[in-house]
């Protein structure tokens, strides 16, 4: 084969990924079974449509009691690559009745609320497949977009107290598409539909946010839509200073509202404090404070009081809510006691 051939070049491409600890290998886990009695009868309790219960129940565990082969185990110890198919093959039980499996306790997963093994939430997604059955039918664009959806968003929306919404399969695809969005402005208002640089949309992003925020701007930067500012993980005072020195018209801040790799909180009244000054439109990701903080479980906007000064909020659906998917909320216009500021 050539020199230059595809599987030379991944090859080495592999190996550059290895030589700086960056290649990842698949470690699956084998989600403990929920099939005991007490499950069985909540589960044919369809009467019942929500279904609440006091005290730890079995369900409760199964968040966090999982299995993984022992071949992948060790593996994953040693750090050694794996593909994940490794002692999936046969009964639990290998040679000599050994068990081939090994019971861990899982902390690192965000099913904060342990919804995903929770009878109501089950019952209920059992009885929308026996009716409704199994996929969309196609994208949301040609027919795959029903009342449901619709009146998932409605709710969204009432719980960030927001006016729209508009689900998205996943939470990363809602900020790549939420990002995006915000830099087609720039475009769209262009007169000859390329923007000068005075006329592109200025993102003030922290230092610290979710990657699928920094990929969404890295393709709005790409697209020759915005002009990238990044402030230091929650720093008021560097985000002020830059936003003072900015002459672009078109203000945008992002940012994680609660990060989940610190598990420290964006500064949202000082960031409510800025907005008001510098006039920029807030855009906040979250992901981890959904269904979790505020008392409403609204989130970490309403935690702290400010849900009115966050204009836009991206969020999702496969942590607390113990489902899958993501969602972005937002006002239908741009306050009118609000102006950009020159």
């Amino acid at each position: 084969m050539a020199d230059n051939s595809w599987d030379k070049c991944v090859e080495e491409a592999v190996t550059v990924l290895e030589s700086r600890q960056v290649l990842r290998s698949l470690r699956p886990i084998c989600i403990s079974s929920q099939k005991d009695e007490e499950m069985a009868r909540s589960r044919g309790n369809e009467g019942d449509e929500y279904e609440v219960f006091d005290g730890m129940r079995h369900w409760d565990r199964t968040s966090v009691e999982v299995s993984v082969s022992i071949p992948t185990f060790q593996k994953w110890l040693h750090d050694e690559p794996s593909n994940g198919e490794e002692g999936f093959s046969g009964d639990a039980l290998g040679e000599g009745g050994k068990e081939r499996f090994k019971k861990l306790l899982l902390f690192s997963g965000n099913d904060y609320l342990g919804l995903s093994s929770h009878p109501t939430i089950a019952n209920a997604a059992a009885s929308a497949v026996q009716e409704y059955g199994m996929g969309p039918k196609g994208s949301a664009l040609i027919c795959g977009y029903t009342n449901y959806h619709r009146l998932l968003e409605s709710g969204l929306a009432e719980l960030k107290k927001k006016e729209d919404c508009l689900v998205c399969p996943t939470g990363f695809a809602a900020n790549m598409a939420a990002m995006v969005a915000i830099g087609s402005v720039s475009s769209l208002l262009a007169a000859s539909g390329k923007p000068l640089e005075n006329e592109k949309v200025a993102i003030f992003s922290d230092a610290l946010n979710h990657a699928s925020i920094i990929d969404g701007i890295r393709l709005a930067e790409r697209q020759g839509n915005v002009e990238v500012f990044v402030y230091r993980h929650c720093d008021m005072y560097h985000l002020n200073s830059l936003l003072s020195s900015c002459k672009m018209k078109r203000k945008v801040v992002v940012t994680d509202s609660l990060f989940s790799m610190d598990g420290d909180f964006a500064p949202m009244e000082e960031l409510s404090q800025l907005r008001k000054k510098h006039g920029f439109l807030l855009a906040i990701d979250d992901a981890h404070g959904t269904f979790v903080c505020g008392e409403n479980g609204g989130g970490v906007a309403e935690q702290f009081n400010c849900e009115a000064d966050v204009d836009l909020c991206v969020g999702t659906l496969s942590k607390a809510a113990g489902c899958h998917g993501g969602f972005i909320a937002c006002r239908y216009t741009y306050p009118y006691d609000m102006k950009f500021v020159n």
